[in-house]
């Protein structure tokens, strides 16, 4: 359970420093792979050790140094041209300015406000406003001021953080994962994450939408051995969930509501740590299904590594899977938000009136980080990887990945994403993004470039194609 929570910090710290989303209108990076970002002194706050290697609960923790806070502020300026394809809608040109501030108080406190300003130089329907209506036309739409706010973290018993939502996977990933709720370019919701441990029980419960009735779920996990033997000296070897996520379709547009629950057992068959590095197997197995449809359940087994040292973070995954009734894993996964109005395929059709195609699956997920240098406290990478592959016995293929690079002492960041579903399939949908980022002139200027596709939902129920391309520069007081 523990590296499930390193692992969500990983792709959540990010967002103290936004970078590229999926769309510009996402300013999303919960995964953002290449971002700068403050380099935060070690976690002074925390708990130390017990002699058996055990974390000490927080509320025995002796009262640390207060940590001084640090602030950053940054104002981004570019050309953001929307661009339609196939000859559907009209470009569309604007002026974004991007606002940042940033409040960094320690690993437990701290959070990021900001949001992008679109003033229309061109295009549009007659009549529209100076500001692109579509990003503040609904109540879910003023989430993206906060773009990250956390309290606490992995040590404490109870901890909050949410903003963005990128590539977020509720812990086993089994219902929830790679899910991403700003991929809808013209619905910008703030997510919460609330995380909780209490004796043998660890619980994550999210909403993808604070301010509208939207994705919500929750997965509890038993420590077995702690109710069997007593409190254990490492926790989580062998351990059974139980997860359930509703999507009440009430926000970011009307979908039908949809309900998933899955039950999950693992078993950690090798586990080695020291005070720099650590390494970790596990094999598990799980069920799941659609309550109130019979017929609809899945079944799953595989097999995981988790790997840490000074300069590397690892993550591996392979799974087998089985499909039967309409459920499938990863039913809320990277393409979900644009899935639910028109699935990937030729049936053009919401995902929850698809009739899945029965049969077996082999998923791999691999997330890794690097840094020659040193990992720091999870945002300092010069490698940033996310990758997962779902291959159908039926021919059909599901890819989502982000890469992010560092390079030239960091001066020069470039990212890439994308995501294929239904590939080898009539119908499949391809969605990519990048962004290139250039510090200069000591760092404290840069310039940047982004691009990609993108897929709007229309009153209609066909998703509308377009694209986006913008040039800018930013001034921030990160270096």
């Amino acid at each position: 359970m523990s590296r499930s929570r390193c692992w969500v910090a990983m792709l959540v710290l990010p967002l103290l420093l936004p970078g590229m989303g999926w769309a510009q209108e996402s300013d999303t990076a919960a995964g953002g792979d290449s971002e700068e970002t403050l380099i935060l002194e070690p976690d002074a706050d925390a708990p130390p050790e017990s002699e058996d290697g055990e974390a000490e609960p927080e509320s025995f923790a002796p009262a640390s140094t207060p940590r001084r806070w640090k602030y950053l502020l940054r104002m981004e300026a570019m050309t953001l041209t929307l661009q339609p394809r196939h000859g559907v809608g009209e470009e569309e040109g604007f002026l974004q300015m991007e606002p940042t501030f940033v409040a960094d108080g320690g690993p437990k406190l701290g959070f990021n406000l900001g949001a992008p300003v679109r003033l229309r130089l061109w295009g549009g329907a007659e009549g529209g406003g100076p500001v692109r209506k579509e990003d503040w036309d609904t109540l879910s739409d003023w989430g993206q001021v906060v773009r990250f706010f956390r309290l606490g973290n992995e040590s404490s018993r109870v901890a909050l953080w949410g903003g963005a939502l990128d590539k977020y996977s509720l812990l086993s990933g089994h219902l929830v994962r790679h899910y991403s709720n700003r991929s809808n370019p013209d619905y910008h919701p703030a997510g919460v994450v609330l995380t909780g441990t209490a004796g043998p029980l660890y619980t994550e419960a999210f909403t993808s939408d604070i301010l509208g009735a939207r994705l919500m779920g929750a997965e509890v996990a038993l420590d077995v051995q702690h109710v069997l033997f007593g409190r254990p000296r490492r926790p989580g070897h062998y351990a059974l969930a139980v997860s359930a996520v509703h999507d009440w379709g009430r926000a970011g547009g009307t979908s039908k509501p949809v309900t998933l629950a899955h039950l999950d057992g693992t078993v950690v068959v090798v586990s080695r740590r020291d005070s720099l590095s650590g390494f970790e197997a596990q094999v598990f197995a799980g069920w799941g299904g659609r309550p109130g449809e019979g017929g609809a359940w899945g079944a799953v087994a595989g097999a995981g590594v988790d790997a840490v040292s000074p300069t590397l973070d690892l993550r591996a995954r392979l799974e087998v899977r089985r499909q039967h009734g309409g459920f499938r894993q990863g039913y809320f996964g990277p393409d979900y938000e644009l899935a639910r109005f028109q699935a990937a395929g030729t049936a053009g059709q919401p995902l929850a009136d698809v009739a899945f195609r029965e049969g077996y699956s082999a998923y791999g997920e691999l997330l890794l980080g690097w840094d020659a240098v040193g990992l720091g406290e999870v945002v300092q990478r010069h490698l940033l990887l996310t990758l997962g592959v779902e291959a159908f016995n039926w021919g059909r293929v599901d890819v989502d990945g982000r890469l992010g690079l560092q390079l030239f002492q960091r001066s020069l960041e470039v990212s890439v994403q994308g995501v294929a579903v239904g590939a080898r399939q009539p119908g499949t949908r391809y969605l990519a993004a990048g962004e290139v980022r250039w510090r200069f002139l000591g760092g404290g200027l840069y310039a940047l470039g982004q691009g990609g596709t993108l897929l709007y939902p229309t009153p209609e129920g066909p998703l509308r194609p377009g694209s986006f391309f913008s040039l800018g520069m930013g001034v921030d007081n990160a270096r």
